[in-house]
């Protein structure tokens, strides 16, 4: 979606999970906007450990990151986990990960950022931030409908109609490959972004937050991780030709 320009609206508020495409958003969103702040949700996921790395991101960048610091304003964790019951999927139980008939991964929660951007709008709201931002792609993925352009593009307009206020919804890694979103961390805040994204964000689906890989932590095969390896060794291809 279009994104905002550094002399648009005073504040954004973003969907912030504690994983590497939320971390690469909160970047972003630094980089461009005056004040910026953060929301997480506990759905009851299976890989909760990123509600830990969560508040480890958001103490590393205040700490490393002198200008960002002082935009970095208040955190939000909500509550939802009644959400996560209803869906019983692999992401909120401890079921194997597998492809289903539908065609999509068992790991898909359905409509979960559907609800994700309608608590923000809310909060945004009261937060006086009319920027919500979401590390939602549609170049890698693992076939997520909720994640899609078109998608958010109508969520955008819904939340606008059902709340007369001039809410929009970035998503500044659609188009991005997993390379080129580590490339944009890179871009955003050079190898002290990258070693922090590697060291202290949590991704994997399974929530292995103790087997270290040079991309990061996690099982290492599950959708995930896979997408985040690989697009890891690809940029570093990038960099080193």
């Amino acid at each position: 979606m279009t994104p905002a320009q550094k002399d648009g609206p005073a504040g954004a508020l973003v969907l912030f999970s504690g994983g590497q495409d939320s971390t690469t958003c909160l970047a972003y969103a630094l980089d461009r906007y005056p004040h910026v702040e953060t929301v997480g949700f506990d759905y009851g996921q299976r890989h909760a450990v990123e509600l830990e790395s969560r508040t480890q991101v958001l103490a590393a960048i205040k700490a490393q990151f002198a200008e960002w610091r002082v935009r970095l304003g208040e955190d939000h964790m909500l509550d939802i986990s009644s959400f996560g019951a209803i869906g019983e999927t692999s992401l909120t139980t401890r079921s194997e990960i597998v492809m289903l008939d539908s065609g999509l991964p068992s790991t898909f929660v359905p409509a979960r950022n559907l609800v994700f951007f309608v608590y923000a709008a809310a909060l945004g709201a009261r937060r006086g931030l009319d920027v919500l931002l979401g590390g939602m792609c549609e170049t890698d993925y693992s076939g997520y409908p909720d994640c899609r352009d078109e998608t958010l593009k109508a969520l955008q307009q819904a939340i606008r109609l059902g709340t007369e206020l001039p809410i929009s919804i970035e998503t500044p890694l659609m188009w991005l490959t997993k390379a080129q979103t580590w490339a944009l961390s890179h871009e955003l805040g050079g190898t002290p972004l990258v070693d922090l994204i590697r060291q202290e964000t949590h991704t994997c689906y399974r929530g292995d937050h103790t087997t270290q890989h040079d991309w990061g932590y996690g099982c290492g095969s599950c959708p995930a991780c896979e997408l985040r390896a690989e697009g890891y060794r690809a940029w570093l291809v990038t960099v080193s030709s």
